[in-house]
């Protein structure tokens, strides 16, 4: 398990890097790639208690919002969010779902809007001035982040954390994890030119972020009685396990740049 993890890790992470660098229409394809895989995840373990969220208007929602993120002069999400709330209702009536007919129509939308609407921001982030390097500092805190609470919560976890959401969390790993990602946040803050209270207030945000990102799949998983999303990456279960924290801290850190860097 811990030599599939970290072989994993040796392989998707120079390529993640690679394309982040290239940036453009590159990144976003990656983006939409992870995104439309996670979604098709979500929609999936929720077939799992017998729902049934429609697979392509859920999807064609995710890559709606994802293209409004690339091209946000487009405006796609004015007609693309209206369409996917109309649309699932169509598809159940013509179905003749009746009985389930809320929940397959709610989950539709909460996939799309969970993995499309946050994973959009990683696109939007990566377009800022300075993108990559806010992308890079996200991407450092998140794994520091996970890699700590992973190891520390692996050799020296004893007391559990929100175990009844996440039986295998440990208040040491989240200890070890939150440390790693203040710590990579304020050197890596510096040399984004940020004031050392600008990054110490990132680090503690984005440890949050990726912690509560990472419950918050967790509980959705409980929710519908499966360990893993999927076994796509040996060593990490599904897409959706792999980018659970990724999908909130990518948001903080764009309005973060957006609501304290460039108005600072």
């Amino acid at each position: 398990m811990l030599k599939h993890r970290i072989l994993s890790a040796m392989v998707l992470i120079p390529i993640v890097l690679a394309v982040s660098y290239a940036g453009g229409p590159y990144f976003a394809i990656m983006v939409a790639m992870a995104a439309l895989r996670a979604g098709y995840e979500f929609y999936h373990i929720m077939r799992n208690r017998n729902y049934e969220p429609s697979y392509v208007v859920g999807m064609s929602a995710i890559a709606l919002l994802l293209l409004n993120a690339y091209c946000p002069r487009w405006q796609v999400w004015q007609w693309g969010l209206a369409a996917a709330v109309m649309l699932p209702m169509v598809w159940q009536i013509l179905k003749g779902n009746w009985k389930d007919f809320l929940p397959s129509w709610a989950l539709t939308l909460a996939g799309a809007l969970y993995v499309g609407g946050l994973f959009a921001h990683m696109i939007a982030l990566r377009n800022l001035p300075q993108g990559l390097g806010w992308l890079l500092l996200t991407f450092a805190v998140t794994w520091a982040c996970d890699t700590a609470a992973y190891f520390a919560g692996r050799f020296w976890g004893k007391r559990g954390f929100f175990t009844h959401i996440s039986p295998h969390k440990t208040q040491e790993g989240a200890i070890a994890g939150f440390l790693a990602g203040i710590v990579v946040a304020v050197v890596a803050g510096h040399w984004m030119g940020l004031l050392a209270w600008q990054s110490l207030l990132l680090g503690i945000l984005l440890v949050l972020g990726a912690t509560f990102g990472d419950l918050a799949e967790s509980l959705v998983k409980r929710q519908v009685g499966v360990k893993d999303s999927s076994s796509l990456i040996p060593g990490h279960g599904g897409m959706l396990d792999r980018v659970d924290s990724l999908l909130f801290t990518g948001v903080i850190m764009y309005y973060f740049v957006l609501w304290v860097v460039r108005r600072g």
